[in-house]
């Protein structure tokens, strides 16, 4: 094989030739660019004269074109070292210059071949090898597509096209995602993919479609009037025909529009054999659903599954139960809750589930209809329709607690802090009147501090309510998976996992997914949906927190404020507020000491870290090492191997009068 065919030419991020495994040094940043004019002309001889007008488009220097011939000669010695006679790759004839590449050895096309092959196998209801094709095609993207020559005419077009390209991926990812059912990882990718582009209906419509599958119908509609508001005010238009037709699925349950299975129905009881009062659900709770066979091994939160077997054991002795569980997105609520519903069905108890206030069982499922239609939907198994329940328009509240007390019964309400107001009032008048009733109400939000639920929660508070907050797993916990899945690791590799994801079961079990070598260590992956959501994230901060966070990735892993802050020439008081946002975007974290009144540190955790380095070419890298090398020199008693390591990542960007 000659020289030609071993090279692998990569511009989906900064402009890189590889040899093998190992990258050529292209030189400086007008040679990079020389080659990247060139790449982008497939093959067509460039004039000499175009290249210097390209390469210098104002202030072109009086040697411009000795410059560019010596360029090509410096190129064509790294691609063409062991050539004899005239070169083959990088030739030159009375029209100009050529780069003489096959199509194959572009990442451009390999990623256009990987996506034309993943669409063609999602068409085929081949999935996993759809999947398969797509994740090698986004992994091709290193960065901003030609990222050193944004700021150059003769790029626009091709990066505009790459970055349109990009989008068609992720899009097609998503909707691959819906199908595999992974919905969460599906509305992640779809999020960015709105923030990214706000006025792409395709994108919207696939948000639509992954919050329906994932049981969120309430969300997917708002997710539409958002759209439709803002359509009508920055156009003055309307959705288009094919999107409202989605809306209107939505609504009604419509799967042959959707494509995809409606919002899973609530588990129903397994057997209507009377209970025992003061039933012990020790034995219940510590086995799994048998029917749920595809499921993770469901590891820690002990003292959770105690606090909960103890309500539903409550509720046998007629005793009605209230349980709160919060936690951040990705910590746990659904699991757990589903986990209580396999639990109860054991037992004899009728689950109902609502989401956001809008029924996932019985017979309607969403439907604009008032909060009592709603909970008696998910209540009831009959196939009726509440809606026309004469009973029910009578007195509505009578209807429901006469359903809630025909047997034991759990009724399981998702998203609270998302649900109208008018669930929140229904939801209040229950809490008040039920007072002899083998029922338990168990609610999880995300975000306790809402406005919308702060009435209720302030009224089940005075009620003696259950309240749950996840915490993250512990490393005991990870060991524990890890030994249920049939993995032989041992303490130090379970720390080292924990200590990855932070504890957080949504990072945990996509880092799951990758090889274990991929997971942890030099060699380690940030999976693709923990990096969509970590970017989602990144996108909503200003830019001045951003670059924040790309000299405090460069730094490590604890902020150092005072030398953060001088490095990016901040006052305190300038960074601080940056600081502040980063940690409400859930990107750092304050570890608090304990006992010790409020100290502690700011610390960018490693996935966060991973995904922020991520977004920075090598010399933007550099820059931010060199930046903090020439700082610490200049500090009396600075660390020396915190500047060393500073040195030798800022590689050619390091301060001459730092090193001595």
């Amino acid at each position: 094989m000659n020289s030609r065919q071993e090279l692998r030419f990569g511009v989906l991020g900064p402009v890189e030739v590889l040899k093998g495994n190992v990258s050529l040094d292209l030189g400086p940043r007008q040679r990079r660019l020389l080659l990247i004019r060139l790449l982008l002309e497939d093959g067509r001889p460039v004039s000499q004269d175009t290249l210097c007008r390209d390469l210098w488009p104002t202030d072109r220097p009086t040697g411009a074109a000795s410059s560019v011939r010596a360029h090509i000669s410096r190129l064509r010695a790294v691609l063409d070292p062991v050539r004899q006679g005239r070169s083959t790759v990088l030739v030159s004839g009375p029209a100009g210059y050529a780069l003489k590449v096959p199509a194959g050895a572009r990442d451009t096309t390999l990623f256009e071949e990987s996506v034309s092959r993943a669409r063609e196998a999602l068409r085929n209801g081949r999935l996993t090898a759809a999947r398969q094709e797509i994740d090698a095609a986004l992994a091709l993207w290193r960065g901003e597509a030609l990222a050193e020559a944004t700021e150059h005419a003769f790029a626009i077009r091709e990066r505009t096209r790459l970055d349109g390209t990009l989008q068609d991926a992720r899009e097609l990812q998503a909707a691959i995602l819906v199908q595999q059912g992974e919905t969460e990882p599906a509305i992640g990718v779809a999020e960015g993919l709105v923030l990214k582009a706000p006025l792409r209906e395709t994108s919207w419509a696939l948000l639509m479609r992954a919050l329906y599958a994932a049981g969120r119908p309430v969300e997917a509609l708002r997710q539409y009037e958002r759209f439709r508001d803002m359509l009508a005010t920055d156009l003055g238009l309307d959705p288009s025909p094919q999107l409202r037709d989605l809306h209107t699925a939505i609504l009604r349950h419509d799967v042959v529009v959707l494509g995809t299975p409606p919002p899973a129905d609530s588990v129903t009881a397994a057997s209507t054999a009377p209970l025992t009062p003061g039933l012990e659900f020790t034995t219940v709770c510590t086995h799994p659903d048998p029917r749920n066979t595809d499921a993770a091994p469901f590891v820690g939160r002990h003292e959770e599954k105690k606090q909960l077997a103890a309500l539903l054991s409550a509720a046998t002795a007629g005793r009605p139960r209230w349980a709160v569980i919060t936690g951040e997105q990705g910590s746990g609520k659904t699991r757990i809750t589903d986990e209580l519903s396999a639990w109860a069905v054991s037992a004899g108890f009728t689950v109902a589930r609502t989401r956001a206030g809008q029924a996932l069982s019985g017979n309607r499922g969403i439907s604009q209809t008032c909060p009592t239609v709603q909970l008696l939907d998910a209540l009831r198994q009959d196939g009726k329709d509440s809606a026309e329940d004469e009973e029910a328009r009578k007195d509505p509240l009578a209807t429901v607690v006469d359903e809630l007390t025909q047997g034991p019964t759990l009724v399981v309400v998702d998203d609270l802090d998302q649900a109208p107001q008018g669930f929140h009032r229904l939801l209040r008048r229950l809490a008040k009147v039920l007072r002899e009733a083998p029922v338990v109400f168990v609610c999880t939000l995300r975000n306790p501090d809402a406005p919308v639920s702060s009435m209720l929660l302030a009224d089940l508070a005075l009620i003696g309510a259950t309240w749950l907050t996840l915490d993250p797993l512990t490393a005991d916990d990870v060991a524990e998976l890890l030994t249920a899945r049939g993995e032989d690791a041992g303490p130090a590799a379970a720390q080292a996992l924990h200590r990855r994801c932070e504890g957080h079961p949504f990072a945990l079990a996509e880092l799951l997914e990758l090889p274990p070598e991929r997971r942890t260590g030099p060699e380690a992956q940030v999976p693709a949906a923990v990096r969509n959501i970590l970017h989602a994230r990144l996108v909503e901060l200003p830019d001045p927190a951003r670059t924040m966070l790309t000299y405090a990735a460069a730094d490590g892993e604890w902020l150092d404020l005072g030398l953060l802050a001088d490095v990016q020439g901040l006052a305190p008081d300038q960074l601080l507020p940056l600081i502040d946002a980063a940690v409400t975007a859930r990107i750092l974290v304050w570890d608090g000491e304990p006992g010790t009144g409020g100290t502690g540190r700011y610390r960018l955790p490693e996935l966060p870290r991973d995904v922020v380095l991520g977004t920075l070419t090598p010399s933007s890298r550099q820059i931010r090492h060199a930046a903090f090398a020439r700082e610490l020199a200049a500090r009396p008693g600075a660390d020396p191997a915190r500047l060393a390591r500073h040195l030798r990542a800022a590689g050619p960007m390091a301060p001459a009068a730092a090193q001595r």
